[in-house]
């Protein structure tokens, strides 16, 4: 969907949290600026100051902004050294991924406890479908102040929740309700509020497509509602006209379809300055290496596949990959199989980015093992894991591959992953 900040937030009182939800199953909950607000529940002595989370090197991106923050123009995405010309004065943190998956776990159960069907998008945010718990919880806006009140009081964080007929315009509904907030959408005024939106808001409606709608006069998703199809589809195409002429009359059958097992786990980083020397490549594969293959082990999953990306200093992008003949959960097994793509692939020029994902993940207790010949009884993936164990108790700091001691860690810019 577009830009967050094109929805402006209330002001209409048709909409709010006390409106009609008799047809209104449908919850979106959003974690309000959620990495920043961790960062600031661990550090209370920063509340009521601008905090940005995300690379702190020349090529950073901000993944989190707090409202402070937000005053001044930050927005997620931007280049860390926009960010700071626009608000100098900030806290810039890096990103402390377990830190967000451990707030995110939590937040989530608090959901399941409302009902079975939800559905995260990312670690912030998640659908509910709460038809089958009004007989238990109440109607869904009691619901959704109930999970309001819980996140805020177990978990010291504040989420805004959109209530509405469907996932499409519960989500606006979050969004406009932000921060903080609380917004249903009646079934019978879904068009009432729909219509005055700019057609940015709408799903699959980026900068080009708003440019291209706008150029016909389309400003708003009641304009493009009551656009002939035949224009639409000169503008953005067959298949995104008819989606868009869908959910401009409020129509989106979609349900909410409770969380699926992760299809891939991966890392990457992109370098402060472009990089030639092998071995410093070499030392940031390992260090994605051992980050996904943690990641791994705490999902309790193994992987068939290692793909690695790399991304040239010109942008252009490579990806390569490599099936192994048994999976697995070490980060010596991703590492050794990551090195040999990018040794083979001998790219020769200087590098911007490279990540390390392993897919075809199954669950580890499920997947037998195969045992080699003469291996030893207890190897890499025992070692990994008193390696976890020791990192759990004492920090990930603590513990690591000798040949990254000494050295500057290659994962202090990198990106957040993508759910």
């Amino acid at each position: 969907m577009g830009r967050s900040q094109s929805l402006p937030r209330g002001g209409d009182p048709r909409f709010g949290p006390g409106g009609d939800d008799s047809g209104c199953p449908i919850l979106h909950v959003d974690m309000d600026a959620f990495y920043a607000s961790v960062e600031v529940r661990r550090r209370p002595e920063l509340r009521g100051r601008a905090v940005v989370v995300g690379g702190v090197g020349p090529r950073g991106v901000v993944s989190s902004a707090s409202y402070e923050a937000r005053r001044y123009g930050v927005r997620s995405a931007m280049p860390t050294a926009r960010a700071r010309a626009l608000c100098p004065h900030a806290v810039y943190l890096p990103p402390d991924f377990p830190q967000y998956t451990a707030a995110s776990r939590a937040v989530m159960a608090i959901f399941r406890d409302v009902t079975p069907l939800v559905e995260p998008l990312s670690l912030d945010e998640a659908f509910l479908d709460v038809a089958g718990a009004r007989r238990l919880f109440g109607p869904p806006a009691e619901i959704a102040r109930a999970i309001r009140a819980r996140v805020a009081a177990e978990q010291g964080l504040t989420c805004s929740v959109g209530v509405a007929p469907s996932k499409f315009v519960a989500k606006l509904g979050s969004t406009r309700a932000k921060p903080d907030g609380l917004l249903v959408v009646p079934a019978e005024k879904v068009l009432d509020f729909l219509h005055p939106l700019p057609v940015s808001a709408l799903w699959g409606v980026g900068e080009r497509s708003t440019e291209a709608l706008r150029r016909l006069g389309l400003a708003t998703i009641g304009d493009l509602a009551e656009a002939p199809l035949g224009m639409l589809r000169r503008a953005v195409g067959e298949a995104a006209a008819s989606h868009l002429h869908e959910l401009s009359w409020g129509r989106d059958p979609r349900r909410v379809t409770p969380e699926q097992v992760e299809k891939s786990i991966g890392a990457e980083v992109t370098f402060d300055a472009d990089v030639a020397d092998p071995l410093e490549i070499r030392r940031a594969l390992l260090a994605l290496a051992e980050k996904v293959g943690g990641r791994l082990r705490r999902a309790g999953q193994v992987g068939r596949t290692v793909s690695i990306k790399v991304r040239m200093a010109d942008f252009r992008t490579v990806s390569r990959s490599r099936t192994l003949g048994v999976p697995t959960d070490t980060a010596r097994e991703m590492f050794d199989t990551s090195w040999a793509l990018y040794t083979a692939l001998d790219p020769g020029e200087r590098v911007r980015l490279v990540g390390v994902r392993m897919e075809g993940l199954a669950p580890a207790d499920e997947t037998p093992r195969q045992l080699t010949l003469g291996a030893p009884e207890r190897g890499w993936r025992e070692a990994e894991a008193a390696a976890d164990a020791a990192a759990a108790r004492f920090g990930r700091s603590v513990i690591g591959p000798a040949s990254l001691l000494g050295r500057p860690d290659p994962r202090r810019n990198e990106n957040p992953p993508r759910p």
